[in-house]
């Protein structure tokens, strides 16, 4: 299992225009065919994004909140 910290792609403020570096930091992180855990602080449109582009590439996705606790965003594991 991957944990990955938005929080930690970005410094201040997360920049729209800096949204492909993210995106290929979150997959580089993720590998293939894993369980991915997203959390930290960050903008709604990041944890989306990165959620899209992880889609097909992660087994399973979670958000992690300290106010929700793990949300299962995606699950494809057969069992």
């Amino acid at each position: 299992m991957n944990i990955i910290d938005l929080a930690t792609f970005f410094t201040n403020t997360a920049k729209l225009s800096a949204l492909p570096t993210y995106i290929e930091k979150a997959l580089k992180q993720a590998s293939e065919g894993n369980e991915i855990i997203l959390t930290g602080k960050a903008p709604v449109w990041l944890y989306l994004s990165v959620a899209h582009a992880l889609h097909g590439k992660a087994k399973k996705l979670t958000y992690r909140s300290p106010v929700t606790g793990d949300v299962i965003i995606f699950d494809h594991n057969p069992y």
